[in-house]
């Protein structure tokens, strides 16, 4: 029993000192991981020698268990240990790949600018909604009733003649205003209401320094009980003045068929006077065709061409300049 108490010891120390070698020789975690389970494992070259201690004396066994013990410890430390620098020295190896030289001078990338037109229609809503109005939208492509007629505009209205208009084949039409979007905002909504609508408008105008066949126009609309001119005058005076500063500006009589009674407002502009927008009270025949009551509800309503007020902002001498694409304009703003 002696010899083969010997045996056994020798063949652990053996195993001892192989693991411990390949431990020692070892490049990648996957290696560590795997001589991990050949050594250590159920079915390890540990367990394998230690599958004979069926075969010594009871009085011997504690001997051999202890060994073993002792050395699966020691060769579990030298794993813990392997793995600890296998993994340090795999983080300094990905610092080193991703270092960044903060000395090095940056990429350049050329920053993008806000156009002109946006940054018109920007500063208006922040304006609007700063007062308790919120932004409303609609088709560009429209029906003759919600872009004419719900607005007080028959087919046989002399008014049709102030907006030469792209009809469609359809019998659909780009809209000639963004005052569709109140229509359609109207049937969905009961008062109070308070709505900006912004967005793109088509008319078959003679494109020239101060016309276009597509431009852009923001209106606001206001519905609800004892609203009256008074109210209009003040609102869009904060607006103009949260626009173009403390200026004068007055109020002229006009006419729009949507609106009754109607104005143009102008604004006193490096000593002339300036038209800026119209405005009026909602037409009762308006109200009237989205289903609000004209004896409860009265209304206010004015809009602008977005263009022109970019014009008189930055001093531009032709409309056609803000749709060039020249960055050498863009790149001004």
């Amino acid at each position: 029993m002696t010899t083969q108490l010997s045996d056994l010891e020798t063949q652990i120390e053996d195993v001892r000192q192989e693991a411990e070698g390949a431990i020692a020789a070892c490049e990648t975690l996957e290696q560590l991981e795997q001589l991990r389970i050949n050594y250590l494992g159920k079915k390890g070259k540990l367990s394998k020698v230690l599958g004979a201690m069926g075969k010594l004396d009871p009085g011997d066994r504690p001997r051999i268990g202890a060994l073993a013990n002792e050395v699966k410890q020691a060769l579990q430390g030298d794993l813990d240990g392997r793995r600890t620098a296998l993994e340090a020295a795999q983080l300094e190896a990905q610092l080193q790949a991703e270092t960044l030289d903060v000395t090095m001078p940056g990429v350049y990338r050329p920053q993008g600018r806000i156009h002109p037109l946006n940054a018109v229609i920007d500063r208006a809503l922040d304006i609007f909604v700063g007062m308790g109005y919120t932004v409303a939208t609609g088709p560009e492509m429209e029906s003759d009733y919600y872009n004419f007629e719900a607005l007080n505009t028959p087919p046989d209205h002399p008014a049709r003649d102030m907006q030469d208009t792209f009809y469609l084949p359809d019998g659909n039409l780009l809209r000639t205003h963004t005052s569709s979007v109140q229509i359609r905002y109207m049937e969905q909504h009961q008062p109070p209401i308070r709505i900006v609508a912004p967005g793109r408008v088509y008319r078959r105008d003679t494109v020239d320094a101060t016309h276009a066949a597509v431009f852009h126009q923001l209106e606001l609309l206001a519905v609800g009980e004892n609203l009256r001119f008074t109210d209009l005058k003040g609102t869009i005076k904060e607006f103009l003045r949260q626009m173009f500063g403390d200026l004068p500006i007055r109020f002229r009589a006009s006419y729009f068929p949507f609106t009754e009674p109607s104005a143009e407002v102008d604004l006193e502009w490096q000593g002339k006077w300036l038209e800026v927008l119209g405005c009026g009270m909602v037409d009762p025949n308006v109200l009237k065709a989205v289903g609000y009551d004209p004896e409860k509800y009265t209304g206010f309503a004015a809009g602008f061409g977005v263009e022109r007020f970019a014009m008189v902002l930055h001093q531009l001498d032709d409309i056609r300049r803000v749709y060039a694409s020249d960055l050498r304009f863009l790149r001004q703003f």
